[in-house]
């Protein structure tokens, strides 16, 4: 299906950028979509995958991974019953999802690379997509969403009276969109037409069924040491800390001295969001080191070993970061978005969907900057306390660019064959869009 897709955005910028005499433009967008996907992109992430690589060798190394794992045994079987339960991709799978639901994505991508790359390993067919692959991806492009703190972030910076009112409709924007894509995701696996094939002519012998769950399970890790009793003195004092630093930066008020110079927009809520998106990066930073060193993991040792493979999946991603938002970069130039959106305008109005938001629902899938820009924008022209302005901030934090998550997860392990990933994705895509526009129709109308 991706080839189709990139194919027919390259042919349908060259026709539309021709006819429309914007054929420099198009020029112009393959170029500077080409470089920013190596400049601003790549190598950018190269360095946030090698700190976060390696603070997940220390997580995998002082057992914290398959502990998550075990705990969420039940839920991850019924996701991924191809994948041994006791395998070190479920835990990486557990760490992304939270991540990503905490709003944490520079966390969340490293982590999610890792349990690609161990899924990977599970894969008969390497260049195709797996199962449990495909989910993963569809949970990613779904992921329940706690804490929209861009969106909120935009509504608050304009002024709006409420900026935190969008946490809970995106929250059920997501169940929703979570809803679909899982449904379509494990649907579409038993379709003809997106079952798994072999890579090549010398792998016809093998056999092309849907996938079984494996049989024989990854060698056990080496157990850690013990944490000692004045290590769980230690681990107490830490979380105490952390737990002070949660109450001074939720309940500035509490300090001694304080003296607020204006309320702040959003109360107290607000004030704990800030809170946890501020604190949870050092905690995850500082707790595993510390987690493992207490396990007697040599923690300088192990983070080296675990960033040493950071560079290289960065390296790996490049062509095919390059190859999606070159395509992407055309077509916007060629203003295809633009015209889109005028022909489908008038059906969409039939739906009760406002025709303001649909640049935005189809640059959503595409691109995250060019949909914060297109967010701000809504927010700018019809004031920060408009339902419109609610709309757009709902989908931005309920929704995915969904063709970067594919390019970045699938590039990083030379996945070429995606399968039914795609559709499952821009169908969980489309639900969530038509979700926000109707649940904040029925809040805020």
């Amino acid at each position: 299906m991706l080839n189709y897709i990139w194919l027919a955005f390259m042919l349908l910028a060259v026709i539309i950028g021709g006819a429309t005499g914007h054929l420099e433009e198009v020029v112009k967008g393959a170029f500077d979509m080409a470089k920013s996907a190596v400049m601003d992109l790549a190598l950018p992430l190269s360095a946030v995958i090698t700190l976060w690589l390696g603070v997940m060798r220390l997580a995998e190394k002082s057992g914290l991974v398959f502990w998550l794992a075990r705990v969420l045994r039940p839920i991850l079987k019924f996701l991924f019953p191809e994948v041994p339960a006791d395998h070190p991709a479920m835990g990486s799978i557990v760490m992304n999802v939270t991540a990503n639901m905490l709003g944490l994505g520079n966390a969340a991508t490293p982590m999610g690379l890792r349990a690609m790359t161990e899924l990977q390993k599970l894969n008969p067919f390497p260049a195709t997509a797996t199962n449990a692959m495909c989910t993963f991806l569809t949970i990613n492009t779904a992921s329940i969403q706690l804490i929209p703190a861009t969106a909120v972030a935009i509504l608050a910076v304009n002024g709006a009276k409420n900026p935190t009112a969008i946490v809970g409709t995106a929250f059920l924007a997501t169940l929703i969109s979570q809803a679909v894509g899982l449904t379509a995701v494990k649907t579409l696996q038993n379709l003809p037409m997106f079952r798994a094939k072999p890579d090549s002519l010398s792998e016809t012998t093998m056999s092309a069924a849907p996938e079984k769950p494996a049989t024989t399970l990854p060698e056990s890790p080496v157990q850690p040491a013990k944490i000692t009793t004045g290590g769980t003195c230690l681990l107490v004092i830490f979380f105490a800390f952390f737990a002070w630093l949660f109450v001074v930066q939720a309940f500035p008020d509490l300090r001694p001295g304080y003296m607020p110079a204006t309320t702040a927009s959003g109360g107290i809520f607000i004030s704990m969001v800030k809170a946890i998106s501020l604190l949870a990066i050092p905690f995850f930073l500082s707790f595993f080191p510390l987690y493992a060193a207490l396990r007697k993991i040599k923690v300088y040792e192990e983070f080296v070993e675990g960033a040493k493979e950071g560079f290289g999946v960065a390296i790996r991603i490049i062509p095919y970061l390059v190859t999606i938002l070159v395509a992407i970069g055309m077509f916007r130039g060629a203003h295809g978005i633009e015209m889109m959106t005028n022909i489908l305008r008038p059906v969409l109005s039939l739906i009760h969907f406002p025709p303001e938001l649909v640049p935005l629902a189809f640059m959503r899938p595409l691109t995250g900057s060019g949909s914060i820009a297109l967010v701000g924008d809504i927010v700018k022209t019809h004031g920060a306390n408009n339902i419109l302005s609610m709309m757009a901030a709902t989908i931005l934090g309920s929704t995915e660019t969904t063709f970067y998550v594919l390019a970045v997860y699938f590039g990083s392990v030379g996945i070429k064959r995606t399968r039914h990933a795609i559709a499952s994705g821009l169908l969980a895509d489309i639900a969530g869009i038509l979700a926000s526009v109707y649940i904040c129709q029925i809040v805020f109308g």
